[in-house]
């Protein structure tokens, strides 16, 4: 299925003013009932860690924790079984898991004798068992499994989710009987950053000449397209340069979005061009 970029330009708009709660998907999917539960919540996530961003900085001022602070203590002492932190989350227009984290390191700060390290913080987010306090520990969990965007528990999603993509696509090529080198394979050979699959035997789709892919489990917008080019698409065809002493003129680049499980492949001259011209995000990929 096809997702054109004014569809996406659509979605992504609608999400402006849309809180990141799970109530919130139910009704994006409810305005945009032909676009699948995946795409939805791949734009959403996205979209919102853009916002994020944009206004980590006014969260984390001393003036900004010092009053979560105090309010989270406060509606704790009022009823400690409340979802103080997740409320407090929510009004200010911020992730509960990294409004969780704030109060955490305010709480340790005040309770221990050396300041929080960052690796015991992770440990307390992730098994918030560990927390002294039992009320912030309630409050925190609560953060955790309601975020739909940050924590621990989407990290882990996250990562399982490319990992099985990375299957899915192994197995295709394998149906397909491609002939490729994976991440092992590459590593092995001394490369340090490689695509998750390079053709031994180049292949065409739609037209373009396929060499090397690389699957990523989120939605493949223009800002993340461009940061991916600058921080691993473009070394892979450095490599390829050294090797082959192929000319500027042949140089690929990697093929615009890809929903969910996004492929990123390298393709003729001049795709860059005709691809953001008319940008097309798709859902899915085959080869």
């Amino acid at each position: 299925m096809i997702l054109t970029k004014a569809q996406y330009d659509e979605i992504a708009q609608c999400l402006v003013s849309v809180p990141p709660t799970r109530q919130s998907l139910r009704k994006l999917k409810q305005r945009f009932p032909s676009q699948s539960q995946a795409t939805l919540l791949s734009i959403f996530s996205q979209e919102y860690q853009k916002h994020i961003k944009r206004t980590h900085a006014k969260h984390h001022t001393s003036e900004a924790i010092e009053s979560y602070y105090q309010r989270y203590l406060n509606g704790v002492g009022r009823n400690g079984a409340a979802p103080v932190l997740l409320d407090l989350a929510n009004e200010v227009d911020y992730a509960p898991s990294l409004m969780a984290r704030i109060i955490l390191e305010r709480f340790l700060q005040e309770h221990e004798e050396t300041p929080p390290s960052k690796s015991v913080i992770n440990s307390m987010l992730r098994d918030p068992s560990q927390i002294p306090d039992g009320v912030l520990a309630n409050q925190v969990y609560q953060c955790i499994v309601n975020d739909c965007c940050y924590g621990p528990l989407v990290d882990c999603i996250k990562h399982a989710i490319g990992h099985e993509h990375e299957v899915l696509l192994r197995d295709l090529l394998l149906e397909k009987s491609l002939s490729f080198l994976d991440e092992d394979q590459l590593r092995a050979k001394g490369y340090d950053k490689t695509p998750d699959f390079i053709l031994q035997v180049p292949v065409a789709v739609e037209g373009h000449i396929i060499h090397w892919i690389e699957s990523k489990a989120s939605f493949g917008d223009e800002c993340s397209h461009h940061a991916y080019l600058h921080d691993q698409f473009w070394s892979y065809w450095n490599r390829k340069k050294l090797r082959t002493k192929s000319t500027e003129a042949s140089r690929p680049c990697p093929e615009i979005g890809v929903c969910t499980a996004r492929l990123s492949c390298n393709l003729r001259p001049n795709c860059e061009n005709r691809h953001n011209s008319a940008m097309s995000w798709r859902t899915g990929a085959h080869i």
